[in-house]
């Protein structure tokens, strides 16, 4: 992935932690900021958890990554972005994955009452188990 780009694209500056935070978006799932970090460092040798904060807030807000925070779980990271799609997230061990929307290109941006508001996203999060601890918790069993 060249990542020069797309910060260019942004009129972001191109620096070492922020081309390191983007590859380690690029490589998929949802990682918390320790991972995103994880994954960054070997790339950009050193990268603090403020500069890594920091990039990722930056990022966010230029729309080339979307924060999730699920209830009771970590804020996660993620390189897909402008496309509406959802989440789903296991009570028992937090995996995220992601969901399509449902039907059409993006139904539930079509509010039943708008309230005056103009709609351009919404956040559906589906919580459940997901295949691997429902092979370790009872049928059914899903938690508060």
């Amino acid at each position: 992935m060249n990542g020069e780009p797309l910060l260019r694209s942004k009129g972001l500056r191109v620096t070492k932690q922020r081309l390191a935070v983007l590859e380690a978006l690029a490589e998929g799932g949802h990682p918390h900021v320790d991972e995103v970090i994880a994954r960054a460092r070997p790339k950009v040798g050193s990268l603090s958890t403020q500069a890594a904060y920091d990039v990722l807030a930056t990022l966010t807000e230029v729309g080339l990554a979307r924060r999730i925070e699920p209830a009771g779980h970590h804020t996660r990271y993620e390189s897909r972005t402008g496309d509406n799609h959802h989440h789903a997230v296991c009570r028992g061990c937090g995996h995220v994955a992601d969901i399509d929307c449902a039907v059409g290109t993006a139904p539930c941006l079509e509010a039943a009452e708008d309230h005056g508001y103009i709609i351009d996203e919404a956040e559906v999060t589906y919580w459940g188990l997901c295949a691997d601890c429902q092979k370790v918790s009872p049928a059914g069993s899903t938690g508060p």
